[in-house]
């Protein structure tokens, strides 16, 4: 990773937006994207990952940079839904495969984030793996995010797609209870209105599902046991975010590309190494470990799938292309324009995602749920905009600081 180039860098800024499952990561994965910036190492590199101003970033780039993101997510969402909740050939087979899935996505992101980093770079490339202290937090992101997929996908056998993407909106929601029960960390009033307000968004639209009210006991249990794996797979997204803020906070200067590639390099080792294994492992210590005999020829079924219905694999490529390709589109917008675009990018994409998916897909929604759409995205929207504002404050505070000390 220490090659070297002589050619004019990209200016960015690093971003903890890490592809992951692109919802997104944000801190989007609380919703907002966040840009980081180093706050010490080479002038060079400080110099080359200074965003561009507003002048220099014209509108030609926003169209491209926006109009990137939104084609890129949408198809991406459009072909996830595609994938795990529609069936393939005339014996309506399904891809149930969410662990090779993982490995395809992790595989594409690690490839185009690497790439992304090679001609970015302003001399050197910078090495994904700094130190040796750095591979254990990153090992656990890679866990955590590689465990987060297969309950979200479980979910949809349960739950429509539109729940899924209305909660995954709501990633500030385990964020906040990760920090408040393990590191006891206080928020200001107004992210409790904004947790309060997305959550009864959430159970709005749930309970006034038009099909749920017609729906035996035993389905209203199915959807509630969709909500509770969907649950599982956010609290493993807040703790994937957690760790991405440790990481920045305490290696710096670390940047988003660079976890971009780590992360998904890890991922796809891990899990390589559980597809390979598991068929290998003896029956007790499956029932050990509580896994289904079923799951050991995930690997070889999937091929075989895949052998079957072969559309299914142009869907799956293209799914795992999306959402790399999308991600570089957030660096390169986070270089060049303010976070809270990419903020405001981010929110209307996520009711963009849920048009396209009622549209498309042919779901209908009740005069309450879009009641609840709007509780959700209106929290979520207002959390971006406050959050801005104070940075901008704290900022002009800073600075009025600095003018006083030099009086």
């Amino acid at each position: 990773m220490a090659r070297t180039k002589q050619r004019t860098p990209l200016k960015r800024v690093p971003s903890d937006f890490i592809q992951g499952a692109p919802e997104l990561f944000t801190n989007e994965s609380n919703g907002n994207a966040v840009a980081k910036t180093n706050g010490h190492g080479d002038p060079s590199v400080r110099k080359a990952l200074a965003p561009v101003s507003n002048e220099q970033a014209g509108l030609t780039q926003l169209l491209i940079c926006v109009g990137g993101i939104y084609a890129s997510f949408l198809s991406w969402a459009v072909l996830q839904e595609r994938i795990t909740t529609t069936t393939y050939g005339t014996s309506s087979d399904r891809w149930t495969y969410s662990i090779v899935l993982n490995t395809i996505q992790s595989t594409f992101a690690a490839t185009t984030g690497l790439a992304y980093l090679y001609f970015s770079a302003p001399s050197t490339v910078p090495p994904v793996f700094p130190s040796a202290k750095i591979v254990g937090p990153l090992l656990l992101v890679a866990i955590t995010s590689s465990l987060a997929s297969p309950f979200g996908y479980a979910s949809l056998a349960h739950i429509d797609y539109v729940t899924f993407i209305l909660a995954k909106s709501c990633k500030l929601l385990p964020v906040m209870f990760l920090h408040l029960t393990i590191f006891r960390k206080r928020y200001p009033l107004y992210k409790y209105a904004v947790v309060g307000l997305v959550t009864a968004g959430v159970a709005v639209f749930t309970f006034h599902n038009p099909s749920s009210k017609k729906s035996s006991k035993g389905a209203a249990n199915s959807s509630a046991w969709g909500l509770f794996l969907l649950g599982v797979n956010l609290l493993f997204d807040g703790l994937t975010n957690s760790t991405q803020d440790h990481i920045f906070s305490s290696f710096k200067p670390y940047s988003g590309p660079q976890m971009m590639v780590a992360q998904n390099v890890l991922s796809t080792l891990l899990t390589v190494g559980y597809l390979v294994a598991l068929p290998l492992l003896p029956l007790s210590a499956l029932s050990f470990l509580s896994i289904p005999p079923s799951s050991t020829t995930e690997l070889s079924s999937a091929i075989t799938f895949l052998q079957t219905h072969p559309a299914v694999l142009k869907d799956v490529l293209g799914f795992a292309a999306c959402g790399a390709v999308g991600q570089i589109f957030i660096y390169v917008t986070l270089a060049r324009f303010s976070s809270l675009l990419l903020v405001t990018v981010t929110v209307t994409r996520k009711m963009l995602t849920m048009m396209l998916s009622v549209l498309w897909f042919g779901h209908s929604l009740s005069g309450m749920q879009w009641l609840g759409v709007g509780l959700v995205f209106g929290g979520v929207g207002a959390e971006g905009l406050i959050a801005k504002q104070e940075k901008a404050a704290k900022a002009k505070a800073v600075k009025e600081a600095e003018l006083k000390k030099a009086r």
